[in-house]
């Protein structure tokens, strides 16, 4: 899915309104509409239920009125509040506001003042309609004091389309922005709900098809996309009847040290169970009995260090190299890394030390393979590619650094962003806060190295091992809670996973 710019998405409703073609107050109608079968659902009927709108004197409080009218038509018993921040209304919700009047005049309340501020019981439902999706001042005065009104309770509160006072391309516009539970948005998400400074002003949010012009989604521009099931099912390959351990390549993990072999292992379970046919891992020659014991499948490449990775095994057997999980970073370490760098021929996904040494070693960058993964933390990357002072300039900076070096970088997180080269950037869609825990980057690494040495390009490795390894982590957190979450639940769940992007009875070619 497109992420457009708030600009852009106000073009899709004049696009619309010309070409569908429909009038604004009808297309206004039909938005709210959407977002009112969403609400009563989640209200499940309950029609005791006091709903409480605040309507701005622009479309978004159109969007309110309207949403008003309906909860009336059904018998709710409702409130709209007019909240006047400006000295007239916009011509749709003048309209509404009109249409409502004609229905029923008594459950609308003007709000001149904040002697005219209702009681919020903890049991109602409060809906914002005051501001849309262009506002990029600060809230003030009235509108202000009514956002802070609305956030001291513990009531359900839902924003229509975006929460007043965040800027949808960016961030919140003061402390006078509302917090709402829910945000409903029409057609297509906003960029600032993916940025975590946000998290407060967002909540959970839902994406309403509101049936925008099906030319103007297709043709608009974007550079940011959401990843979901729809993008990554295409992705997955069929595997035919007669193939064989060789079709789907042999990955060379190169892993662990004293005291960290455990991050060698949970890569090396994540990659087999990803579907690679071939396992190599370079290990450490106190990480292989421990691999021996706990992952028979694998095959081992012995260093002949004890304690970490000091020499570079023969490369030539290899369709995808992947290094870094509990690498360690001493001076051994990077020299052998520096040779990597140097001689590999495939596909190369880096992580963990291996970005940490490349941070100590910056002209290195230079000479990475073409579309090298590299998946860091945001700490990783503030040491790969320096400080900034918000997510938003991160995510600049980001699609920067995947232009300048040619690189695919995922970038871990609540929705773990993925550049290319191109500048195009995608926004996971699964994953949950229980993952926040050791070793689930070293079970990405296994996820991506294993779809890489399978001959996904390097594009789609990143994306959908990305979204694998987060639908595998929601797998086990529904089975045993987030909190009782480990790595290891991550990686033994990845088949699960794949299974929910395909049919298994089609998933292989007779």
């Amino acid at each position: 899915m497109k992420i457009p710019t708030i600009k852009n998405a106000r073009e899709a409703d004049a696009f619309t309104i010309e070409n569908e073609p429909i009038t604004s107050v009808d297309l206004m109608e039909r938005a709210a509409s959407t977002a009112f079968g969403w609400i009563e659902n989640k209200l499940n009927h309950q029609t005791e239920t006091v709903v409480k709108i605040f309507s701005g004197m622009g479309n978004n409080g159109g969007d309110g009125f309207v949403l008003g009218r309906l909860f009336c038509q059904k018998h709710y018993d409702v409130e709209v509040f007019l909240v006047h921040v400006g000295e007239k209304m916009s011509h749709d919700c003048l309209v509404n506001y009109e249409r409502l009047k004609t229905l029923n005049p008594s459950v609308i309340h003007d709000v001149f003042s904040k002697n005219d501020f209702p009681e919020i019981s903890d049991s109602d439902v409060v809906i914002d309609a005051m501001f849309g999706s262009g506002l990029t001042r600060p809230l003030e005065g009235l509108a202000a004091e009514m956002v802070e009104h609305l956030n001291n309770n513990q009531a359900i509160r839902i924003a229509i389309d975006i929460a007043s006072g965040l800027n949808g391309d960016g961030f919140a516009t003061s402390k006078y922005t509302f917090r709402p539970d829910y945000t409903l948005s029409f057609q297509f998400p906003k960029l600032s709900f993916l940025l975590p400074e946000n998290e407060s002003f967002v909540g959970n949010w839902e994406v309403l098809d509101i049936k925008i012009h099906p030319d103007y989604v297709e043709k608009v521009e974007s550079v940011n996309f959401l990843t979901e099931s729809e993008v990554v099912r295409p992705i997955v390959r069929c595997r035919g009847k007669h193939s064989h351990k060789g079709t789907y390549g042999h990955a060379l993990l190169i892993a662990g040290s004293t005291g960290k072999t455990g991050a060698a292992l949970l890569a090396a379970e994540s990659c087999l169970r990803s579907g690679v046919g071939l396992l190599t891992a370079h290990l450490p020659k106190s990480a292989t009995l421990p691999l021996q014991v706990y992952l028979p499948e694998a095959m081992m490449s012995i260093d002949e260090s004890e304690d970490c990775f000091s020499q570079l095994p023969d490369l030539l057997d290899y369709t995808a190299i992947g290094a870094g999980p509990g690498l360690g970073r001493r001076p051994e370490t990077a020299n052998a890394l520096k040779r990597l760098i140097q001689e590999t021929k495939v596909p190369l996904v880096l992580d963990a030390d291996a970005l940490n040494i490349i941070s100590e070693n910056k002209t290195w960058l230079a000479f990475l393979p073409e579309r090298t993964i590299m998946t860091p933390h945001p700490k990783e990357f503030e040491r790969l590619f320096g400080k900034t002072e918000n997510s938003l300039q991160r995510l600049a900076l980001q699609r920067e650094m995947s232009r300048k070096y040619n690189l695919i970088i995922v970038l871990k997180g609540a929705n773990t962003a993925v550049t290319f080269p191109t500048g195009a950037c995608f926004f996971n869609t699964t994953g949950n806060p229980g993952m926040a825990t050791a070793g689930s980057g070293d079970v990405l690494t296994g996820i991506i190295l294993s779809l890489v040495a399978q001959r996904y390009t390097p594009e789609e490795a990143a994306l959908l091992g990305v979204y694998l390894h987060g639908s595998a982590g929601d797998i086990a957190a529904s089975e045993n809670g987030m909190e009782s979450l480990i790595a290891s639940d991550i990686s033994k769940n990845i088949g699960k996973a794949f299974r929910k992007l395909t049919d298994f009875e089609k998933s292989f070619k007779n």
